[in-house]
């Protein structure tokens, strides 16, 4: 009996060593993020020297990343989900991934991880809002077998000592009467708050704490960052940072969108109310300030976590992954915010550290941010999950040249985008198409899509746009909202009965 104990102890412990040789994994998101930033060069005023540091020491920078979405929620659903909206059904933020015919039946990222032997961890917003819990924002806490409840991601607009909260419109605390679009919360403005009274500072706080941890195994932490997201409010010291006269001018082609048209050769897309207002008022420099502002600010909470990272125990044995979720116009093609298919709100940032790189390496091929769910399985030696969409980039962090097949794939309500390392493809469900030479033309100003030498590559593209499209069963996102408790929702308790099986 002695014998059989300590054999099994022995095991016990053999397990234990093995599985202590699998990587961590540190999962960052940072939401509104576009290529402003240091190590991407989108505009060379930024101050990130934290992205640029984490780079320098050794990561890969994917200069062609592409979203699954060009919005929030089917972004995030999409990656955590590994399924491409038109597979899942989530096109819109209130569209819920859990009430999906696909996520239903399937892990999401966290929960693969955790049904494979890592201890799973969030903090701040990873997932979209799936309900809330005592007035705060749940953020996909049913994923994660540890999750701090925070407060709510825009909580700022309440403890921003500004007297005006950040309805749309603010700037520096003044309302613009003629401001129209109350949806937007386009609002900016430095705000009387310590960097350690900002929600981020908290987010990225609590980071630092988990990472002096000692798990016992391997974990998955996610950390998500709110900001650039609007309204853009962040301390003073961030906005004193750039000088608003010293703003560089966005470039920008007034009859950018005229070739851009339907079957009929009229003309489809016009400025955006956002770009209007802005011009109106001659306010281009104090917004490109403000999110410059914001990103800084961003980055400073970016910063908290590496360090604390390197000097912590596990820095040796942790996979880093920093993304954004989207990027975001900041007046090309004549509109601000988000959700269209153009180059500025389809590539995000995409940055991946493994253990051992030393160095920054850049990768032109065209990967989505869907790719990281297989890539990260692969990375850390899981069952590959056969069912879920994207492709392991695995390879490509081993060499950024490896042979790659695949373009980047966004999907939107309104259509889909291709893009490969020479070329930007826009299908609408219109019928209109656009079509870019990204090497000639990098700020797409130049619409092929009629030129008839061009046909054969349209084709080629066009054989990446999702077929069919799953519709969004909006009578499952309005009962979601009856349930104010995530953890009492029946349909999660289903899906996770249902991953169980996998």
């Amino acid at each position: 009996m002695k014998n059989l104990i300590l054999s099994a102890l022995f095991f016990t412990s053999c397990l234990l060593v093995n599985a202590q040789k699998k990587p961590n994994v540190l999962f960052i998101a940072i939401d509104d993020l576009n290529d402003w930033i240091e190590p991407l060069g989108g505009n060379k005023q930024a101050i990130t020297p934290n992205m640029d540091k984490f780079t320098k020491k050794g990561a890969m920078v994917f200069n062609n990343a592409v979203c699954a979405a060009p919005i929030c929620g089917p972004s995030r659903s999409a990656i955590l989900s590994g399924f491409l909206p038109s597979t899942s059904g989530v096109y819109g933020n209130a569209h819920d991934m859990v009430y999906s015919d696909v996520v239903k039946k399937n892990a999401t990222l966290p929960e693969y991880f955790s049904k494979n032997g890592y201890y799973t961890l969030s903090n701040g917003k990873i997932f979209h809002k799936h309900g809330t819990k005592n007035g705060l924002t749940d953020f996909g806490a049913w994923a994660y077998d540890e999750f701090a409840r925070g407060r709510r991601y825009n909580n700022d607009k309440a403890r921003s000592k500004f007297l005006t909260s950040s309805k749309a419109g603010i700037i520096n605390g003044q309302k613009s009467p003629d401001f129209k679009d109350k949806r937007s919360k386009l609002s900016w403005g430095a705000t009387q708050d310590t960097f350690e009274e900002t929600v981020d500072y908290a987010v990225a706080d609590w980071a630092t704490k988990q990472l002096q941890r000692d798990f016992g195994q391997p974990f998955f932490m996610s950390v998500g960052f709110i900001k650039p997201h609007l309204p853009w409010f962040v301390p003073k010291e961030f906005f004193d940072m750039y000088d608003v006269n010293e703003i560089e001018d966005i470039i920008i082609k007034e009859d950018d969108l005229e070739d851009i048209t339907n079957a009929q050769g009229k003309q489809i897309f016009k400025p955006s109310d956002e770009y209007n207002w802005i011009k109106k008022h001659n306010l281009g420099k104090q917004a490109t300030r403000a999110y410059l502002a914001n990103i800084t600010f961003v980055d400073k909470c970016l910063g908290m976590v590496m360090d604390a990272l390197e000097k912590s125990g596990h820095a040796d044995n942790t996979i880093v992954m920093i993304w954004g979720d989207h990027g975001w116009h900041l007046g090309e093609k004549l509109r601000y915010l988000k959700n269209t298919l153009w180059a500025e709100a389809v590539k995000p940032p995409l940055m991946v550290r493994l253990p051992g790189m030393k160095k920054t390496i850049y990768c032109e091929k065209p990967v989505s941010l869907l790719d990281m769910y297989p890539t990260l399985v692969s990375l850390c030696d899981l069952p590959k999950k056969k069912n879920i969409e994207g492709h392991d980039f695995s390879a490509l962090l081993k060499n950024p040249k490896a042979k790659w097949e695949y373009p980047g794939v966004t999907v939107s309500t309104s259509g889909t985008s291709v893009l490969t390392e020479d070329f930007h493809y826009i299908q609408y469900t219109s019928g209109a198409i656009e079509l870019y030479d990204v090497k000639k033309d990098p700020r797409e100003w130049d619409n092929l899509a009629k030129d008839e030498s061009y046909e054969k590559i349209i084709s080629e593209l066009n054989k990446w746009v999702p077929k069919e499209r799953t519709k969004a069963k909006k009578e499952h996102y309005k009962k979601a909202k009856n349930y104010v408790d995530a953890d009492q929702d029946p349909t999660i308790k289903q899906h996770r009965k249902l991953s169980e099986l996998e």
